[in-house]
């Protein structure tokens, strides 16, 4: 009895400890970015961000030295002999690439094109030991072959293991593979080889030069475009914003229904030859996080809601029911990519039965992440969103047909 005590109490400590260094690192990460945006005022601050400016000159001459080794052939890309696009951005986060890539692949994958996905999988979880030795012995290699999220028939893993927006992606396209490894070349020989794929789609792969491929689509945020100006650490860029020269589409996301002429004009001084279209997230209809049911967004006029989201950027998911005439009266934030606990989501609902709310809404990226709860004694719904195209929509489609039928074999 003493043993399965000392057990017991040893394992609560274990998870204890576990949760109070992923709630510091990310109040470090919450703190940061306030530094980043400068809503973090004071001397320490400050300071701060002169580090971070310094670091951030540094981080930029890594970054071109790397593109110029590429441009120059000095370190060649491995090529697949088969259609590779890159889905990317300049910035980190909320640009709303995957519902982007979801469309992409939908329409490749309806004229006819066999398509995989290749994401790095954020934040998802290894395998387990036993599951990745019996990978190994069936498969005869030493080295563990990538995670197939969906093979284009079956949903072969959870969210947990394969990573929210992989999951949401194999969820909502059927008919496509979905593949994750932060190799992405073993991932992409894998889909050819393995899962007979001709058409590759590299998730966030602006940046990924070590798989060449042959088209390059740029995400831009109508909302933040340009990264506060900086790149990695002091802003938010990848690299510098006169790199988007390479892509051969650029999408500006997250418009309003007049789209932004002044923003395409900047970027297509940057970029004279790209197609550029201009899209905007727009929500179609609610639906139960734990079930099937599905609600029209007229329901939410009038409603009492708690926000809820683990998001880049939660104000845009704020604002959409604000939209619609929702009134939110509780609001719960928490960092990009959180993995929520079933603690969690229990304290959400009894703050929000204690605010007197009709129910809890969240984005589709965050519900791939709540953890079962038995008892809900408030209804749990999502937004579904898909992408609306404001401008260039023929452009777009005429750019997938020539993907489909013009035959590169080459990436």
């Amino acid at each position: 009895m003493g043993i399965v005590a000392y057990s017991s109490a040893n394992s609560f400590l274990t998870i204890k400890k576990t949760m109070d260094s992923k709630q510091k690192a990310e109040q470090l990460e919450t703190y940061l970015l306030a530094v980043i945006e400068g809503r973090q005022k004071g001397k320490r601050a400050a300071i701060l961000r002169s580090i971070l400016h310094a670091l951030s000159w540094l981080f930029t001459l890594i970054v071109q030295v790397r593109l110029w080794l590429y441009r120059h052939r000095i370190i060649r890309p491995n090529t697949l002999g088969c259609q590779v696009i890159s889905v990317g951005n300049l910035t980190v986060g909320g640009t709303g690439k995957t519902p982007v890539v979801e469309v992409f692949a939908r329409n490749l994958q309806q004229q006819g094109r066999k398509v995989a996905i290749l994401s790095r999988g954020y934040k998802s979880k290894e395998l387990p030991f036993l599951q990745k030795m019996t990978q190994r012995i069936t498969t005869g290699k030493i080295e563990t072959p990538p995670r197939v999220v969906s093979d284009g028939k079956r949903l072969l893993l959870d969210s947990y293991t394969a990573g929210d927006e992989p999951y949401m992606l194999a969820t909502n396209l059927p008919e496509v593979a979905v593949v994750v490894d932060k190799d992405r070349v073993k991932a992409g020989k894998y889909a050819i080889k393995e899962l007979g794929c001709d058409t590759l789609i590299l998730d966030d792969g602006f940046q990924y030069l070590k798989l060449g491929h042959r088209l390059d689509i740029a995400l831009v945020d109508r909302t933040n475009p340009f990264g506060g100006g900086h790149l990695l650490p002091r802003g938010l860029l990848r690299e510098p914003m006169r790199n988007i020269k390479r892509a051969g589409f650029i999408f500006i996301t997250k418009c309003g229904a007049e789209g932004d002429q002044e923003l395409k004009e900047k970027l297509r001084r940057m970029n004279p030859h790209a197609e550029i279209s201009e899209c905007r997230h727009a929500a179609k209809y609610l639906k139960d996080v734990f079930g099937t049911k599905t609600y029209e967004l007229d329901t939410l006029k009038g409603m009492k809601i708690a926000a809820v989201s683990g998001i880049a950027v939660p104000e845009s998911f704020e604002n959409a029911l604000r939209a619609f005439g929702a009134e939110i009266v509780y609001t719960r934030r928490f960092t990009d990519h959180h993995r929520f606990t079933q603690q969690e989501i229990i304290n959400t609902i009894n703050r929000s039965l204690e605010h007197g709310v009709d129910a809890i809404l969240t984005t589709e990226k965050d519900a791939v992440r709540f953890p079962f709860v038995e008892r809900c004694d408030i209804p749990i719904m999502f937004m579904r969103v898909e992408i609306e195209m404001l401008s260039g929509e023929d452009e777009f489609m005429d750019w997938i047909s020539r993907i489909c039928f013009k035959n590169h074999r080459a990436a």
